[in-house]
């Protein structure tokens, strides 16, 4: 199954399943952005756009992703609250975005998502501007880790809705121009990381 086909069929219920789980995550990890106002922020893979009640107004957002289903759940979600916000539809391993584009990238819960994490981080590189924030929130294997069970249900897992296999470190050393500011265990025995990358 396709990574649309999957999360057109999760739409209807993303929302039961994760809103609860993740707010807390979601909105520490926003705290990044700071209060600063009048920046071009991005989210890549903003699916039902459970982020939006977290994001500091006063900003210009723009939100992506693959799945029309996603997007019209975030829509009817920003609606709601005063935010400045284009909801795009679009791939994330070929964003149709400028370069250098975006004063900070958010990447939540969409490393470990996508088949292809590298071009995904490379096409956010591209798209944040010098000294740019790149905000991950995401589940991560340590290098080395063994982690057998994670490995033995990737198969299943990444045809359903994610991948548990990702290697942060792996993913980034192959992006050339990011730095490395924080890299934080922040649940799940430190699985879930908040990571801070700069655009150099």
């Amino acid at each position: 199954m396709s990574l649309r086909g999957a999360y057109t069929l999760w739409a209807p219920v993303y929302d039961a399943l994760l809103a609860s789980g993740t707010h807390a995550l979601r909105a520490r990890s926003l705290r990044r952005l700071g209060s600063q106002s009048g920046r071009d922020i991005v989210l890549l893979g903003i699916g039902t756009g459970l982020d939006l009640p977290s994001l500091p107004p006063g900003n210009r957002y723009t939100g992506i992703d693959l799945t029309p289903a996603m997007l019209a759940r975030a829509n009817r979600r920003a609606q709601r609250l005063d935010l400045s916000i284009s909801l795009q539809l679009g791939d994330v391993h070929r964003l149709d975005l400028p370069d250098a584009s975006f004063d900070a990238v958010i990447l939540h819960l969409i490393l470990a998502v996508v088949p292809d994490p590298v071009a995904c981080l490379r096409e956010a590189a591209r798209i944040a501007r010098p000294d740019a924030p790149l905000l991950i929130l995401d589940k991560f294997l340590k290098p080395g880790q063994a982690a057998p069970l994670r490995r033995l249900i990737n198969p299943l897992m990444r045809r359903l809705a994610t991948r548990t296999d990702v290697v942060f470190e792996a993913v980034l050393a192959q992006v050339p121009g990011l730095r490395l500011l924080e890299d934080r265990p922040v649940a799940a025995g430190g699985w879930f990381r908040e990571i801070t990358l700069e655009r150099r």
